[in-house]
C-alpha cells in the first residue's frame, strides 16, 4: 500500500499552482508510487484569498501564518512557494520541527542563507529537494543520456540563454521580483539560476565565471494590486519606486571538466517569452534543446555518414524510451510545462516513501547551494570587474 505524505503548501500563486496541480494530478498517471501526496494544508497572508485557493486547488485546510503550519503535527512535507526572502526562515522551522523541505528555487537570497538551510535539513535529518523542474524534462533527461553514454565525446562548450520580455514596456510596475530586499536579484536569480543548474546537471560543476548585468528602466509604478501570475498589476500607482534588481546579467563559465560556458538571462529579450535554450558541443557531435519546445531533442552526430549528417529532431515522447513517458500518452501526443512539476512530485513522493535518505531527491539543498555559490560569484565578478573562483561548499 502507497505511503500518504500530509503535505502543507506556503504559497498560492503562481508556483503554488503550479505545485497544487502536481499533488493533485501525481496519483492519477503514476498509481505505481509508493508515496501519496494528501493535499493536507494550504498557507497565505490572505484568509479569503487563500481560502479561495484551496477552494479551487484542494486543498482541505488552510492557514495564513507559516509559522503554525509548520508546526502541525499532521503535517510530513513543508513545500515552500514564497518569494526568496523568506524561504531561508520557513525551511529552517520546518526542518526544526521535523518536516521533510521541498523548496522553489532559487534556494534563498544569499548564500549564506543557503548554506544555512542545508545545515538545518542535514542536522534534522529530513529529506530535501529544491524544485528545479526543467531537469525533468523528457528531452532534457534524453540529453543527459546521451552525454553519459559518450555520444557527444570530449565536451567542449555549453551555451545557454533564459529569454523573456514581460518586464519591458516602462510603465510595467515595480512588483516584487524587481525589488533585491525580496527577490534577491532579478533574471539572476530567477533565470539563470535555471541554466547554472542545467549546466550542473548534464556538465558538472563550473569552477570560475566573469559576468556583467545593467539595469535598463531604473523606476517603475508602483502596483497597487498583483495578479496569481508573474505579477502583472491590476493597477497603476502614479508614484515611482526603484527597481533594485538587473533587468539583465551575462556571464561566461569555465567548468572544472575543462569546458568553457556561455549564460544570459534577460527580461527585455522582445518576443521572448520564456526562451530557455542550451546547446552543448563536444568532440563526437551537439546537442540542442528549447523549453517552448519541450518535446524535441536536437542531436547531431559526427559518426554518421557523410551525406547523412545533419541535425536531427528527436520527439522525447516514446514510451518504454523517454523517461517519464510510460505515464503519459502514446507515441508523440507531446507533454507540457505542467507535467514537469508532476514528475518532480512523482520522484519528491517515490523519495519521501523510501527509507533511503537520497533517492530521487536530486537536486537536493547540496545542490541548491552549489547554484547558489555560482550566482554570488558572478554577482561578486560583476562588481569587481574580473574573473571569480567559485567557493567550495
Amino acid at each position: 500500500m502507497a505511503k500518504q505524505i500530509n503535505v502543507g503548501l506556503v504559497g498560492y500563486q503562481f508556483m503554488g499552482k503550479a505545485h497544487s496541480h502536481a499533488y493533485k494530478d501525481m496519483g492519477f498517471f503514476f498509481p505505481d508510487a509508493r508515496g501519496v501526496p494528501n493535499m493536507k494544508a494550504l498557507c497565505g497572508r490572505n484568509q479569503s484569498g487563500v481560502d479561495s485557493a484551496a477552494g479551487q486547488f484542494g486543498w482541505e485546510t488552510t492557514e495564513t501564518k507559516w509559522k503554525t503550519l509548520v508546526g502541525r503535527d499532521d503535517i510530513d512535507l513543508i513545500d515552500v512557494c514564497t518569494p526568496g526572502n523568506t524561504h531561508h526562515d520557513i525551511a529552517i522551522a520546518a526542518a526544526e520541527n521535523g518536516k521533510h523541505v521541498f523548496c522553489e528555487k532559487p534556494l534563498a537570497n544569499s548564500l549564506s542563507e543557503a548554506r544555512a538551510m542545508l545545515a538545518a535539513v542535514e542536522k534534522a535529518g529530513v529529506k530535501h529537494m529544491v524544485a528545479y523542474n526543467y531537469r525533468r524534462v523528457p528531452a532534457v533527461m534524453l540529453a543527459k543520456q546521451i552525454i553519459d553514454e559518450g555520444r557527444l565525446g570530449e565536451i567542449y562548450h555549453w551555451r545557454a540563454t533564459y529569454l523573456q520580455d514581460w518586464i519591458i514596456d516602462p510603465s510595467f510596475p515595480l512588483v516584487w521580483r524587481l525589488q533585491k530586499s525580496k527577490a534577491g536579484s532579478g533574471p539572476h536569480g530567477d533565470l539563470n539560476a535555471h541554466i547554472i543548474d542545467l549546466a550542473h546537471y548534464l556538465l558538472g560543476e563550473i569552477s570560475e565565471v566573469v559576468g556583467m548585468d545593467s539595469t535598463f528602466i531604473k523606476e517603475r509604478p508602483l502596483a497597487e494590486e498583483v495578479d496569481a501570475a508573474l505579477g502583472a498589476s491590476q493597477g497603476k500607482s502614479r508614484k515611482k519606486g526603484r527597481v533594485t534588481v538587473e533587468d539583465a546579467c551575462l556571464f561566461l563559465a569555465k567548468f572544472k571538466n575543462g569546458a568553457l560556458g556561455s549564460f544570459e538571462a534577460t527580461r527585455f529579450a522582445a518576443g521572448r517569452k520564456n526562451h530557455n535554450r542550451f546547446e552543448i558541443n563536444g568532440s563526437r557531435g551537439s546537442v540542442v534543446f528549447n523549453l517552448e519546445k519541450l518535446n524535441e531533442l536536437q542531436y547531431f552526430n559526427r559518426d554518421d555518414p557523410d551525406h547523412l549528417q545533419g541535425f536531427r529532431e528527436i520527439m522525447a515522447t516514446e514510451p518504454g524510451a523517454h523517461a517519464y513517458m510510460d505515464a503519459w500518452w502514446p507515441p508523440g501526443h507531446i507533454i507540457g510545462y505542467e507535467h514537469t512539476f508532476v514528475h518532480e512530485v512523482y520522484d519528491l513522493m517515490q523519495a519521501l516513501a523510501s527509507k533511503s535518505k537520497k533517492a530521487g531527491l536530486q537536486p537536493d539543498f547540496k545542490d541548491g547551494v552549489r547554484t547558489q555559490a555560482t550566482l554570488e560569484a558572478v554577482s561578486l565578478s560583476v562588481k569587481e570587474r574580473s574573473w571569480i573562483k567559485i567557493r567550495d561548499l
